[in-house]
C-alpha cells in the first residue's frame, strides 16, 4: 500500500512515520523546501519523544521519502492547518484542506482513498471536500473513498497514542468508513469507531471544546478566589475529590492548535446556540491581560524593573508555541516599562533573546513560570540567590523545590503574594 500524506507537521509527520514504520510505503508532501531536505537527510523538524528514532529506522529502510508536490497513491491524507478566519466567530478556514485535496485531484484514481485528518468545522466533509472530488468525475462511495478520520494525540506522548487510542473514522458512506478503517487497523491497537463525517467531526471538535470550558471554569474560579482571598488550587484539590467532579487545572490561558481553536468552529457553526462555547473562550482569552495586570502590580514598588520569564511553549517538555498564552504574555509586557527575560530550553529563540538561568535571574525582581516544562520543577538557590527580589509566581503550579528564603506562589493563591507585597 502506498500511502501519501499532505503536510508534514505536528501531525502530519508523526502520522506518516508511522505508516512507514508498520510496512507501508509513504510519501510525505509539503511546501518547505527547508523541510522536504531536512527529511530525506533523516533529520526531523520538531520536538517530539521517539520521533527521530522512529524517523532514523524509516530512513534506512527507505519506506519514507518526503517531497513538494503530490503524486499517484492508493491512501491520501490531508493533514494541513485549519487556522481561525479573521471574521467575527473566528470561524474555520479551510483553504489549506481545499488546496490539498485540489493538488491531490489529478492523481485521483478508482479504488482511491482520501482522508482528511485536519481539524473541520461541522459538515466539511460533505459540504466542501466532496463536491471537489466529485468535480473529477469520481463518485465518492463508489469510485473512491471519502472520511474524516481526527487525530486524537497529546503532543509529547504522540507516539504512544496514535497506536493505542480510540480512532473515530467518519466516513461519507458505510464504505467510506470501511475502507479508512481498514488502513489504520495497520497499526492502531485502540478501538476502531465508524460513524459519519459529519459525526467525527463535531465529536473531535467537543473532545476539545469540552476542555477547553472546563479550564475557563478553573480560570474563572482563579479570579473569584483572589478577589475573595481562598486559594483555587486548594478549593479545586477537595471538589475533585468528590466521585463526579473533575475540574481542571487553571493557568495563564490556553494555548495549542486544538483548545485555542477547535471551540471557534462549533460557535461559528451555531453562533445562536453556542452561548456557553463562547463565553468560556473569552474567560480563557482574558488570562493573559489578566496575568500581566497582576504582574504590573507586583513590580509597582519593585527594586529593578527586570521581570524573568520561564517558558513560551504552550505546553510542557515540547517545542510548541502556536497560540501560546505566554507568548501573547511575553508581548505585552515586553510593551510595558518592564525589562523582560525570557528563556525556554525548548523552543528557539533569537539569538539575541538566548540567555542562561544566571543571566535571566540576575537582579530579578520577579520570576514568573507560564510553561510547566520538566526544567522547572526545581529552580537551584544559585539563580534565586541572583535576584534583587525573590518573588516566584507560577502559573503552571510547575515548581516543586524552592530555596529557603524565595517566595512561592501559584495564581490560585496569588493574593498573599500581592498583600506580601504591599505591606
Amino acid at each position: 500500500m502506498k500511502i501519501e500524506t499532505i503536510g508534514l507537521g505536528y501531525i502530519g509527520l508523526p502520522t506518516a512515520l508511522m505508516f512507514a514504520d508498520h510496512g507501508a510505503e509513504v510519501v510525505g508532501v509539503d511546501l518547505s523546501p527547508n523541510m522536504i531536505e531536512k527529511l530525506n537527510n533523516g533529520q526531523v523538524h520538531i520536538e517530539e519523544p521517539g520521533l527521530q528514532a522512529q524517523m532514523t529506522r524509516v530512513h534506512e529502510a527507505g519506506t519514507f521519502t518526503a517531497q513538494l508536490t503530490a503524486e499517484e497513491a492508493d491512501v491520501f491524507i490531508v493533514s494541513v492547518p485549519t487556522p481561525n478566519r479573521n471574521d467575527s466567530f473566528k470561524s474555520c478556514d479551510v483553504s489549506y484542506v481545499q488546496a490539498a485535496v485540489n493538488s491531490l485531484l489529478p492523481f485521483l484514481k478508482k479504488g482511491n482513498i482520501v482522508i482528511i485528518e485536519s481539524t473541520i468545522a461541522p459538515r466539511t466533509t460533505v459540504d466542501d471536500v466532496q463536491p471537489l472530488i466529485e468535480s473529477t468525475g469520481l463518485v465518492v462511495g463508489k469510485d473512491v473513498y471519502l472520511a474524516h478520520c481526527p487525530e486524537r494525540v497529546l503532543p509529547g506522548n504522540i507516539l504512544h497514542e496514535l497506536v493505542h487510542n480510540t480512532r473515530i473514522i467518519g466516513g461519507v458512506t458505510a464504505e467510506c468508513s470501511n475502507q479508512a478503517a481498514a488502513v489504520y487497523a495497520r497499526f492502531v491497537q485502540g478501538d476502531i469507531i465508524k460513524t459519519t463525517a459529519g459525526e467525527a467531526e463535531l465529536s473531535k471538535l467537543m473532545e476539545n471544546t469540552y476542555r477547553d470550558t472546563n479550564i475557563a471554569l478553573a480560570n474563572e474560579l482563579v479570579k473569584i478566589g483572589n478577589k475573595l482571598k481562598i486559594d483555587a488550587h486548594e478549593v479545586i484539590t477537595m471538589a475533585n475529590r468528590h466521585p463526579r467532579v473533575n475540574i481542571h487545572q487553571p493557568g495563564p490561558g490556553v494555548g495549542g492548535h486544538c483548545l485555542a481553536v477547535d471551540p471557534y468552529f462549533v460557535s461559528a457553526a451555531a453562533p445562536a446556540e453556542a452561548l456557553l462555547i463562547q463565553t468560556a473562550r473569552a474567560v480563557n482569552t482574558s488570562m493573559p491581560n489578566y496575568i500581566v495586570t497582576k504582574v504590573l502590580e507586583l513590580m509597582a514598588d519593585a527594586p529593578t524593573k527586570k521581570v524573568t520569564l520561564l517558558g513560551l511553549a504552550y505546553k510542557g517538555n515540547i517545542d510548541d508555541k502556536r497560540e501560546s498564552p505566554a507568548v501573547t504574555i511575553f508581548e505585552k509586557l515586553r510593551d510595558t516599562h518592564l525589562e523582560v527575560t525570557v528563556i525556554d530550553e525548548h523552543v528557539l529563540l533569537p539569538i539575541e533573546e538566548q540567555f542562561t538561568m544566571d543571566e535571566a535571574f540576575t537582579d530579578s525582581s520577579l520570576v514568573l513560570v507560564l510553561t510547566d516544562h520538566a526544567e522547572y520543577k526545581t529552580l537551584a538557590t544559585e539563580w534565586i540567590n541572583k535576584m534583587s527580589r525573590p518573588l516566584i509566581l507560577d502559573t503552571k503550579k510547575i515548581v516543586e523545590t524552592c530555596p529557603e528564603g524565595a517566595t512561592l506562589h501559584t495564581i490560585g493563591n496569588m493574593y498573599r503574594l500581592l498583600e506580601g507585597v504591599k505591606q
